[in-house]
């Protein structure tokens, strides 16, 4: 059966949710919640996803596209890529050109930079302790050969008129194409990392562009009076040594990726940062995306939809800056937005894209990794093996990134554990599929089941993992007749037929494909085989109009709630 997700129906500002409000779990401590928000200017749908504190079996990294600058890649590419080493989740990150895809600000990722900050725009960093930082970054960075030190203006971005930039292999194979270069090979050069003086030994040198960049070296390069120094204080044999310092110095910041502007600080949404970004890029409404950390220390990213009327207007930036204070940041900062606003977990889409193409390729992502087991939700929130065809099995599952000893139950609603697997385990998902049955095939107790998981991998951190799902034969073989229904003005009706296996309150209601109920109609029932007649109007007492409709019936008792559906079309006749 379908996964339902709550919506929350919310008046932005006034009947909003609390902070705390919960969600569904994408992962252990990983929640996502949707909810909707009427505004005057129109409906709004925002995503919200909460992690706990960087640290331990969590962290967040920014994430390049295809591990090279210049290129573009979509979020659910970029998480199914990294689904081996983590189980990830999260949203866009920065800004880029369009043309070649390259970051318009920082990317750092454990200490190692690849792109330097925008100085007028916001830089979002964290920390190796676990705080989310939303600051102003510059770089000043120096290269020496055998002279005294040179300014160097760029990293993994084309040097200026008159300027000097580093390129590394995050860049791509070779440097830029260029006339006016001199360029030169540095051999055995380390990790870009600020505070850190950064060594090479200048293998070759030449003139133009398109120098191929070694692994585990970089290339300098030069343009106008800043070549004649190059080819003069860097010639072959001779070692350069390259300084980055950013301003503030950021000394304790692992991680970084470009953004803004600032939209939340000491709990207060900012109107107006002072950054450099055009009315049109704050004040249109359209989709959004931010991140933010509560002052517990768990972060928030926020996916707004936009540019979708009736659906989702989108907001400008500072009404997404009242909207994740709602949602309890204390500090926060914009990211990309409009057509790059993406929210996903584990390689799967939970946001709408405004593009009409749909998801399009961004130039990086900021997501939540999580280094545990992790048990997806099962196939089906009911299990219901009565012959119906309907959810006759169940599949429930397991994934390890690191070698673990695991343990994995099914724990029946008597909390005796069943199907239990204990054992050594190499990274991998695991999967269990069960019929609801013993092995020597008896049936198994109707109600709540849980699939547990616990882990211990090979660096000593342990996790946990659990799902629930109910085992649960009350509803069954749903029919509606005829399939074609014919509503005449004196007469017409559908009977909805369906097997009860056990007493229980049915509620039928018949909607149409958009989700609009058209009537409803509960009873207490008994076991057996029943059925419930429509008589094709309105609650109001109108005919149905021509077209499609689903006859939904759910059954609540004591073993939970089960659901079928049935599609069924209906025809106005005379």
């Amino acid at each position: 059966m379908l996964r339902r997700i709550l919506i929350a129906a919310l008046l932005a500002g006034v009947f909003a949710p609390s902070a705390g409000a919960a969600g569904i779990t994408l992962a252990p401590g990983i929640t996502y919640e949707r909810q909707l928000v009427f505004t005057p200017h129109g409906p709004d749908v925002i995503h919200v996803m909460t992690a706990p504190k960087p640290g331990g079996l969590y962290a967040l990294h920014p994430v390049l596209s295809n591990n090279t600058v210049v290129n573009r890649e979509s979020v659910t590419a970029m998480q199914r890529r990294l689904s081996t080493t983590a189980t990830v989740g999260g949203v866009n990150a920065d800004l880029f050109t369009w043309n070649d895809g390259t970051p318009d600000g920082m990317f750092m990722d454990s200490g190692v930079m690849t792109t330097p900050p925008h100085p007028r725009r916001s830089t979002v960093g964290m920390t190796s302790d676990g705080r989310l930082l939303v600051q102003q970054v510059a770089m000043i960075a120096t290269w020496e050969g055998s002279s005294q030190r040179r300014p160097m203006t760029g990293l993994n971005q084309p040097a200026g008129p008159e300027g000097v930039s580093l390129f590394t292999s995050a860049w791509g194979a070779a440097t830029p194409p260029a006339t006016d270069t001199i360029e030169v090979v540095l051999s055995s050069f380390p990790p870009v990392a600020p505070l850190t003086d950064l060594t090479g030994t200048v293998v070759a040198a030449k003139p133009a562009g398109g120098t191929p960049i070694p692994p585990g070296g970089a290339v300098l390069v030069g343009r106008g009076a800043s070549a004649g120094r190059l080819a003069s204080e860097a010639p072959v044999g001779q070692q350069v040594t390259v300084r980055l310092v950013l301003r503030p110095q950021w000394s304790g910041v692992v991680d970084a990726v470009g953004g803004g502007p600032l939209i939340v600080q000491n709990g207060r949404p900012v109107f107006r940062a002072q950054e450099e970004f055009t009315s049109n890029q704050l004040s249109l409404r359209r989709a959004r995306t931010a991140i933010g950390q509560r002052a517990d220390g768990r972060i928030i990213l926020v996916a707004i939809d936009g540019a979708m009327p009736g659906y989702s207007t989108g907001m400008t930036n500072f009404e997404l800056a009242q909207q994740i204070v709602r949602l309890g940041a204390v500090t926060a900062s914009a990211l990309d937005s409009g057509s790059s606003t993406t929210m996903a977990f584990d390689g799967k889409l939970l946001n709408r894209p405004s593009d009409p193409a749909g998801e399009r390729g961004v130039a990086d992502g900021l997501f939540v990794f999580y280094y545990g087991v992790q048990a997806p939700a099962p196939a089906t929130d009911v299990l219901s093996p009565n012959g119906d065809g309907v959810d006759e099995s169940q599949e429930v599952s397991y994934k390890v990134v690191r070698p673990s000893t695991v343990t994995a139950s099914l724990i029946g609603p008597d909390g005796v554990a069943r199907q239990a697997q204990t054992g050594p385990k190499e990274p991998g998902t695991y999967t269990l599929n069960w019929t609801g049955r013993t092995q020597q095939g008896t049936a198994e107790p109707e109600g709540r089941w849980r699939w547990v998981v616990n882990a211990l991998d090979d660096r000593g951190q342990s996790s946990r993992a659990e799902r629930a799902f109910y085992l649960n034969n009350t509803l069954g073989y749903l029919r509606v007749s005829p399939p074609r229904v014919v509503l005449r003005r004196r007469g017409g009706s559908a009977r909805i037929a369906f097997r009860l296996a056990h007493p229980a309150t049915v509620t039928l209601r018949i909607r149409t494909l958009s989700g609009a109920t058209v009537q409803t109609i509960r009873r207490r029932l008994r076991a057996g085989t029943t059925s419930i007649r429509w008589n094709g109007r309105y609650g109001s007492g109108v005919r149905a109009f021509s077209g499609p409709y689903v006859a939904s019936v759910r059954a609540v008792n004591a073993f939970g709630s089960a659901q079928l559906e049935r599609r069924f079309l209906v025809r106005r006749g005379r």
